[in-house]
């Protein structure tokens, strides 16, 4: 094994299962089974180094500017990626370059800009399941509910937060959250990897979750004795293990430092709205159902922010709104003062607009990952603080005083940045050039000398050229000859008996000369000089920047809640929304409500605006009739997602709207089959209406679109009656109901909180135009038909639909489209009896005991009647 591949294998025994970059001169290589797998992932040529042994070495490479790109790609992928630099010059090196591996890279430990989107956040998550409490210990309630902790930390930010919630939870924070890589202990047989989830796992040793390590590694990143002052106490014990896996992890996969986390936030699940992962994805929060892109979905619509941070900050408070009043109305309060005050709102906006992504900048200059440009840019954002600051001063909102107060303003550092860097950064400080003229003597001096001495090498050849004669004559330079003379074979009896033959190539001779040497040794000296003094100057830019870190965070914060401030006083003023009222109790009345995603994307007036009442005189439970495409599932999701928007601190899109606060909102909308979990689409309706009917409290806000449609019209109408008299009777919740079961209309004349809506429908000349409009009523028609034959069914198939609808309706149906009521048995067409609510269809054996004169039969004769209906009976089963 040579020395170089030697060291290949020490460097990849240290990074595991990660696919190494071994760096080697300007390029990356990986070699043996890293090489095939990324020849084929990346699509890159997969040679051989000893081809011509019996074991050749199989190797990939590209150069290295490309390492982003390729890092992108094998993260998209799901693997991990281990970089190797080298962490020593070349020039001086005594034998082989050492090599160190300076991070391991995987999904959630991106930091480079190319790697990430700007305006998501990219979280590490760890999930750690506790061990269930069991009665008889000491000091154990014996409960038996599994609890699991969860820790998220976004390493581009320094964002740290974990907490501890039920083990059935553990899907619906996760879906809040959106990590992108999640650790679980490797050991803990209890854990189900969820092989659809967005995310991607990744298994860890147990001892990365031990609690004294964990509280040991914490206390120690967050220089303090205990965690109490952070909110952890002893019965978070399961959030502290994960918090711990997440901190190892960061620290083995990274080399740089981790100075900008700079404390740990408890999260606790009271103060904020809870919206399980099926509402998510049925309310299309952040993510769409038909592509899961951010575009399109509510989150996606309304931003209007300038700036990365507060576009992340934005997606926070949509994904989980809040429940407390008085930190709602805070919100509200900022964005009214805004909306009214249009030219405050505009030079926010426009300064925001010249402002960067300072929380990303600041974790960049914590791992050591900086560049010239970062520190750059934030100088330039400091630039933008003081006009903003004075904006802001004696402002009445609340969060807007929180914002100016925290605007710090740092005057030494942005002077110092300024005065130090030029106009135009690079992105690497190996660049050079990017100190401005003046701010240091010394650099200025050794600049000025290798500046000369070039000036004075192109003096001296044409002062050889001349002397001699040679017209071609040039001066070149390489890094192992340095500065030569170079002379074509045409011109060989003019060359100067002073001249020092260096190199023979096939056309021409090299020469040097003693006046030549030692101009070159001044001009590298001054250069090698003043780069050596130029990345010492960026050191301590570096490191005063870094001294401010903590300071330079709160500003960040507070840049981000004013953009998320002005972004929303901005769609509230563009789109004509309203300050909602808000109270705590359970209550709903919106006037003339439109659904926020339309609204934004119709056009102007287009979609049609509708009223929402909900309150104990008027009806807690709304039942929505009538047919496809006239609008109901977009009613009941535009209701829900006003309140969501609200309780977000958001105006909302309506003339009027009375929210009361609530405590959870639940979605049971649309139908999928869960085909990988082994779930047909009825079963994910009845868990996901399970979920609801057992953790939904009198303050939630439900909505059900087309509940039991995933069974037989029986089953299916007898599951819908019964949720609905649970929800009335047991929980007491503002529910709004979408359905085509018209029967369950008659709800309303038993239950006293139930009210009967329908969407209106004009018919004309054979045509049905659906009017968008909710009225009050239940409606008698589904329409079934005339939206087939809208959707394209042929003509034929339609004309037999309603001969058969007719026939059905006459035979089965009264004049208000409901069963009617019949006999207490009904049976399939096999015979087989099911229960119903509202009667049985007949059967050919009930015709047969209806004939039957009883008084006429002998004992014998009823004996045989019996047998005989058995045999039929058991021949259909």
């Amino acid at each position: 094994m040579t020395p170089m591949m030697k060291q290949y294998h020490e460097a990849k025994a240290a990074c595991g299962d990660a696919l190494l970059f071994f760096r080697m001169g300007d390029f990356y290589e990986l070699f043996l089974d890293d090489a095939k797998t990324a020849a084929q992932l990346l699509g890159l040529t997969l040679t051989s180094r000893d081809r011509d042994s019996d074991n050749p070495t199989a190797m990939a490479g590209f150069p290295h500017h490309q390492l982003d790109a390729y890092l992108n790609k094998l993260i998209r992928a799901g693997y991990r990626a281990a970089v190797c630099e080298q962490v020593e010059d070349p020039k001086q090196a005594k034998g082989l370059v050492r090599r160190e591996v300076t991070r391991v890279v995987s999904a959630g430990t991106l930091t480079d800009d190319g790697l990430l989107d700007p305006r998501e956040a990219n979280f590490l998550a760890a999930v750690y399941l506790a061990p269930v409490k069991s009665a008889g210990k000491k000091g154990s309630k014996g409960d038996g509910e599994p609890r699991v902790g969860i820790a998220w930390a976004e390493l581009s930010s320094g964002r740290f937060e974990s907490g501890v919630f039920p083990a059935s939870r553990i899907e619906d924070e996760l879906a809040r959250i959106g990590p992108a890589e999640v650790l679980y202990r490797e050991d803990d047989a209890r854990f189900t990897l969820d092989t659809t989830a967005p995310w991607s796992w990744t298994s860890r040793p147990a001892w990365s979750f031990a609690e004294d390590a964990s509280r040991e590694a914490l206390c120690k990143q967050f220089a303090v004795h205990n965690l109490e002052g952070f909110g952890f106490g002893d019965d978070d014990a399961p959030a502290v293990r994960a918090a711990g896996s997440v901190l190892a992890y960061l620290q083995e996969t990274q080399q740089g430092g981790l100075d900008h986390f700079r404390q740990i936030s408890a999260h606790h699940r009271s103060p904020v709205l809870q919206i399980d992962a099926s509402t998510r994805r049925s309310l299309e929060v952040t993510r769409t159902m038909r592509t899961g892109s951010r575009e399109g979905s509510l989150l996606g619509v309304i931003d209007r922010t300038c700036t990365p941070m507060g576009a992340r900050l934005l997606a926070d408070w949509v994904a989980a709104p809040l429940v407390n009043r008085d930190a709602i109305e805070a919100r509200l309060d900022a964005v009214s003062e805004l909306v009214n005050d249009s030219r405050l709102r505009g030079d926010v906006r426009a300064t925001m607009k010249r402002t960067f992504d300072l929380t990303r900048l600041l974790a960049r200059i914590a791992t050591g990952r900086t560049g010239p440009r970062d520190l750059q840019q934030v100088a330039r954002t400091l630039e933008n603080l003081p006009e903003m600051k004075a904006k802001l001063a004696d402002r009445k909102a609340e969060r807007l005083g929180f914002v100016e107060a925290h605007l710090h303003l740092c005057p030494e550092l942005r002077s110092q940045l300024e005065n130090a860097l030029a106009d135009e950064c690079p992105l690497h400080a190996a660049d050079g050039n990017f100190i401005r003229e003046g701010f240091d003597e010394e650099l200025d001096a050794l600049r000025l000398l290798a500046r000369g001495g070039k000036e004075w090498i192109a003096a001296y050849q044409q002062k050889q050229m001349e002397t001699t004669g040679i017209s071609n004559l040039k001066v070149g330079y390489n890094r192992v000859f340095g500065y030569f003379l170079e002379v074509t074979n045409a011109h060989k009896d003019k060359i100067p008996t002073e001249y020092i033959r260096k190199q023979t190539l096939k056309n021409c001779e090299r020469y040097i000369t003693p006046e030549l040497k030692e101009y070159e040794e001044k001009v590298l000296a001054a250069d090698d000089k003043a780069s050596s003094r130029e990345q010492l100057l960026f050191q301590n830019l570096r490191f005063e920047t870094h001294r401010h870190l903590s300071i330079l965070q709160e500003v960040a914060v507070a840049i981000a809640e004013l953009d998320v401030l002005a972004a929303l006083a901005e769609i509230a003023s563009q789109r004509k929304w309203v300050r909602p009222e808000l109270t705590d109790d359970s209550v709903l009345r919106i006037e003339a409500g439109r659904h926020p995603v339309l609204d934004v994307t119709l056009p102007q007036g287009e979609f049609v605006p509708n009223d929402c009442v909900h309150s104990p005189e008027t009806g807690m439970i709304l039942l929505i009739t009538g047919p496809n495409m006239a609008g109901k599932s977009t009613y009941i999701r535009q209701v829900a997602l006003i309140t969501l928007l609200a309780q977000a601190g958001s105006f909302v899109p309506a003339e009027r709207a009375l929210i009361g606060i609530a405590d959870r909102i639940f979605a049971r909308v649309g139908a999928s089959d869960e085909l990988s979990r082994g779930q047909s689409t009825f079963m994910v309706e009845m868990v996901e209406t399970a979920r609801i009917l057992n953790t939904a409290t009198s303050r939630s806000l439900v909505i059900l679109d087309e509940i039991g449609r995933g069974t037989s019209t029986y089953d299916g109408l007898s599951l819908a009656w019964a949720i609905t008299e649970h929800l009335h009777e047991q929980v007491g919740c503002r529910t709004l109901f979408a359905t085509h079961y018209h029967e369950l209309t008659q709800l309303e004349e038993t239950l006293p909180r139930v009210a009967n809506l329908n969407v209106a429908v004009k018919e004309w000349n054979d045509e049905v135009v659906f009017l968008h409009r909710i009225v009050s009523g239940g409606a008698d028609k589904s329409y079934g038909i005339h939206v087939a034959r809208l959707a394209g069914i042929p003509t034929t198939v339609n004309e037999r639909a309603k001969d058969v609808l007719a026939q059905l309706e006459h035979d089965h149906r009264d004049a208000l489209d409901r069963p009617k009521l019949a006999g207490p048995a009904a049976a399939d067409s096999n015979g087989n009896f099911q229960l119903t609510l509202f009667g049985f269809a007949d059967h050919p054996l009930l015709d047969d005991i209806q004939k039957l004169d009883v008084n006429a039969m002998t004992p014998i004769d009823a004996l045989q009647f019996l047998q005989a209906a058995k045999e039929q009976l058991n021949s259909k089963a």
